[in-house]
């Protein structure tokens, strides 16, 4: 059985309400709560509940922490009948059957990176991964939304502990209401006995204000809704060119259209988009300007 995440996949699809927070549940993986013949990280799920049939344990708690006295150890295990199971833990709540996050847990701020610290080894060529999105329920579209993410490939191995820094790329400018961590052992193809181990997890930096800033008001982005043909005018931006960028709604970049020039107005062509939210960047003279349009 070799499902497993599709980083797309990771958007929430449910509009909830939603307490403010700030902070990562546990974030220091010191708190555990018995279930039975196995530990839980309280606030964090994965696959120990299908795997503990066969007394096999993909997420541990390890000793000692660092700092601490706790860490999460994830280990990617063969169980007869299953395959390869990797190593997973999600900030929230992870679907058993299609290894797929469910939930998040609340949060509102708009931090720079995520940080921590991490040991990590592979036995195949499959290399794992921690992923991080901010995202927040659009009613208008009546859809979830991408608000940042940020993603980093583990590369090599890590055999002590060793600090980690995963920058955050805001592709929205209003405050996200859940953010939802992902963290694996392996990548596509697990093997047995790969490893992530991580500790001290925390969220570093503020981009206060996150919002169309003063020149993005004099960008014209029109129709808007669009159905075919979404027309850009930057004649109000600094400069000679700039870059457009297009993402969807979980912040997948799906156009990117380099030296444009900032005096004549653009065309691109939208028509094989699909309906429903996008979210535009434009990067000039090292400043980005974030807009949002509808294909109708």
């Amino acid at each position: 059985m070799n499902k497993f995440f599709t980083i797309s996949a990771i958007a929430l699809t449910l509009g909830l309400s939603i307490s403010k927070a700030q902070t990562i549940p546990n974030a220091g993986f010191e708190t555990w709560s018995s279930m039975g013949t196995y530990n839980n990280p309280v606030g964090w799920d994965n696959l120990d509940m299908m795997t503990s049939s066969a007394s096999v344990y993909t997420c541990e708690k390890g000793t000692p922490g660092s700092p601490g006295t706790a860490y999460l150890k994830l280990t990617s295990k063969t169980i007869s009948g299953m395959g390869v199971m990797p190593g997973v833990a999600v900030s929230g709540v992870i679907d058993q059957n299609t290894f797929q996050p469910k939930s998040g847990f609340p949060f509102t701020a708009q931090p720079q990176s995520l940080t921590g610290k991490w040991q990590h080894m592979i036995y195949g060529n499959s290399q794992g991964f921690i992923d991080v999105k901010l995202t927040r329920w659009d009613a208008t579209m009546n859809m979830r939304v991408n608000v940042a993410a940020g993603h980093v490939n583990l590369s090599g191995m890590a055999m002590s502990w060793a600090n980690f820094t995963i920058p955050l790329t805001y592709t929205d400018f209003n405050a996200p209401d859940t953010c939802i961590i992902v963290m694996s052992a392996s990548g596509l193809n697990p093997t047995n006995l790969d490893y992530l181990w991580v500790d001290n997890l925390a969220f570093a930096g503020s981009v206060t204000g996150i919002k169309e800033n003063n020149s993005s008001s004099n960008i014209l982005v029109y129709p808007n809704p669009a159905s075919s043909i979404l027309n850009i005018n930057l004649s109000a931006l600094k400069g000679k060119s700039s870059t457009i960028k297009i993402f969807d709604a979980q912040g997948k970049l799906l156009q990117e259209v380099k030296n444009v020039i900032n005096n004549i107005a653009t065309s691109i062509d939208i028509d094989d988009f699909a309906k429903g939210y996008y979210i535009l960047n434009v990067v000039s003279n090292s400043e980005t300007i974030t807009k949002q349009f509808i294909k109708e």
